[in-house]
């Protein structure tokens, strides 16, 4: 079976395997499971607080408070709260509308409804917090503790197309950063880190067909904590797990071109640069969420190919690759008029 195929079959639910630990022995299941316990106990014991929310309108202190503002919703797990710092300014969500009103010249109002620890089943109540809250744009960050508990893969990714479903429905864009690549974390040694390296990459390419096929785009978040994570211990925070002040700006660079093109204000001379995968950059939906899976930075989105509405194996789907963008230096983030309830963002 090809990559591609199963991919599509954990995206549809035609699988419901264990990712491949089911091909292990009884004596490789006992080493996997003791490692997973003794990376959990590590990152469990340096866990820190969630950073505050950071909600609030941005943009407007800066002279940009004229049109309605942009509601921009953050849904999903831990990295999408920020867990590793400590200020709002230093978190994806405000780092994003800080850069969304800058590019887009209007006020954009932060929501963020993620919570550390959220798996992919969970998204269900996030989602209707947003859709509360009438948002344009929604950004997904999920499946990283999907992997890590070993819910089954297709379980999972049934859970975020309902979602991006619900959302696209309501007329908000929908970008999801695809689950990132866990082969990398220091707390979990080999042959779990392998593994882990696989189901990542099986869980980012099955996301991206689910998320695709239902109207949205993803970016592959994958070597985000890839090579540069593993050479550079200044991008992890105190637990070693999730990423520091640096390690989300990085990540936050490259989802914002995703962001910003789909409200329809990312300069069209920033992708002058544009490095394509290859020169033809549209593919099968499922060839592409492979190819895409560990690439950092790969944006898959659905696209129409005249003459036919579907590929061989699905829908057709475009691939980018964007140079991420300079932002702001963690803690740069401009001000943001707290929303009611909320505590004002500062960045110090």
């Amino acid at each position: 079976m090809t990559r591609a195929s199963t991919a599509r079959r954990l995206a549809t639910g035609a699988a419901y395997g264990s990712g491949g630990l089911g091909l292990a022995g009884a004596g490789m299941v006992a080493l996997l499971r003791q490692q997973a316990r003794s990376a959990r106990r590590r990152v469990e014991a340096r866990k820190e607080a969630d950073p505050p929310a950071g909600d609030g309108v941005y943009g407007h202190a800066a002279g940009r408070g004229r049109g309605k503002p942009i509601v921009f919703a953050v849904l999903g797990d831990s990295s999408a709260v920020g867990l590793g710092v400590q200020r709002a300014a230093e978190t994806p969500g405000v780092l994003l509308a800080a850069a969304l009103a800058e590019l887009a010249e209007r006020p954009v109002r932060l929501v963020r409804l993620a919570r550390s620890g959220a798996r992919s089943a969970d998204l269900g109540g996030q989602v209707a917090g947003a859709l509360a809250e009438r948002p344009d744009l929604v950004l997904v960050m999920i499946g990283a503790n999907d992997v890590t508990s070993r819910t089954a893969l297709a379980v999972s990714v049934r859970h975020l197309r309902d979602a991006v479903r619900r959302l696209t429905a309501s007329g908000a864009e929908v970008v999801v950063g695809t689950c990132p690549d866990l082969g990398t974390v220091r707390p979990i040694g080999q042959p779990l880190r392998g593994l882990a390296r696989r189901w990542s990459r099986q869980m980012a390419a099955a996301q991206t067909i689910a998320v695709v096929e239902e109207g949205g785009r993803t970016v592959s978040l994958g070597s985000v904590l890839g090579p540069r994570f593993a050479e550079d211990s200044g991008l992890f925070s105190g637990d070693e797990f999730h990423p520091s002040a640096a390690g989300y700006a990085a990540a936050a660079a490259v989802l914002l071109p995703s962001l910003a093109d789909a409200i329809g204000v990312w300069p069209a001379a920033a992708d002058r640069g544009l490095r394509n995968l290859r020169r033809d950059t549209i593919r099968p939906v499922d060839r592409a969420a492979v190819r895409a899976a560990g690439r950092t930075g790969t944006e898959v989105q659905p696209t129409a190919v005249r003459g036919s509405e579907t590929g061989p194996r699905g829908p057709w789907a475009r691939l980018r690759r964007r140079r991420p963008p300079d932002l702001p230096a963690p803690g740069e983030a401009e001000d943001a008029t707290p929303a009611p309830g909320t505590t004002r963002v500062t960045a110090e």
